[in-house]
């Protein structure tokens, strides 16, 4: 297990990978084909829930489906993971997104995520991006985790844990390469005269990018290398 830290959550949100229902829901998806057999069969494409959630303001059931254009809600305690074309997601307790439509109703355009917490892995593609109250990160395929402090007048956090990533906040724009763990704030007002600044790697792990990403047939860049870096928010893997 590598070592994570934390910030305003607590240690079983990121170790709900470890649960012995998780790991079962996530065996049992692999093993009936993915997404493409849960759409031939009609089948959901939620691979676990956890607690309590909403979708579209109701109660959200196991045996549904997510589809773009669909706003999430979840509750204290809940967990929720599902899978939208090429890309998988981990929903935090107490989030609310809405995952917007893209080419097709399997392609997912934009994560809007105004409070919460998420983490996702995306597949190859183009003109998508996540929006937080004060970052846009443009995405090209990675996995990243994003979050949303409302304690800090919504201070946006993002991390690009690998993968490029186009960056802006209020108007300043940055790239960002990552092979492991580049994280950013997106300032609330200019700090130092600047609305992107460095963070640290927080509140989530190196297992949970693997997870999801064994759950649309990828591997993250660390796995693919073979080794991993300094958990500083760098972005760098060690040589």
């Amino acid at each position: 297990m590598t070592q994570h830290q934390l910030q305003g959550r607590n240690e079983q949100e990121i170790l709900w990978f470890q649960r012995r229902s998780a790991l079962k829901a996530a065996a049992a998806w692999v093993a009936m084909g993915g997404l493409p057999a849960a759409m031939a069969q009609q089948r959901s494409n939620i691979v676990e829930l956890r607690g309590d959630a909403l979708l579209n303001g109701s109660r959200l059931q196991t045996g549904q489906t997510i589809l773009t254009g669909d706003q999430i809600q979840t509750g204290p305690g809940s967990n929720l993971m599902f899978v939208i074309g090429n890309s998988a997601f981990q929903v935090r307790e107490n989030s609310l997104l809405k995952v917007e439509r893209g080419s097709s109703i399997n392609a997912v355009s934009l994560l809007r995520l105004l409070t919460g917490a998420v983490v996702s892995v995306w597949g190859k593609g183009n003109s998508r991006a996540i929006i937080l109250p004060t970052l846009t990160a443009g995405i090209r395929g990675t996995g990243v985790y994003a979050e949303v402090f409302a304690s800090q007048g919504n201070r946006s956090y993002f991390c690009n844990c690998y993968g490029t990533v186009d960056m802006e906040s209020n108007g300043e724009k940055t790239v960002s390469q990552s092979s492991y763990h580049q994280a950013f704030w997106g300032e609330v007002e200019p700090k130092d005269g600047r609305r992107l600044t460095p963070a640290n790697a927080i509140n989530h792990s190196d297992e949970e990018l693997e997870f999801l990403a064994r759950l649309v047939n990828q591997q993250t860049a660390w796995e693919i290398a073979g080794r991993k870096g300094i958990k500083d928010g760098s972005g760098k893997i060690s040589y």
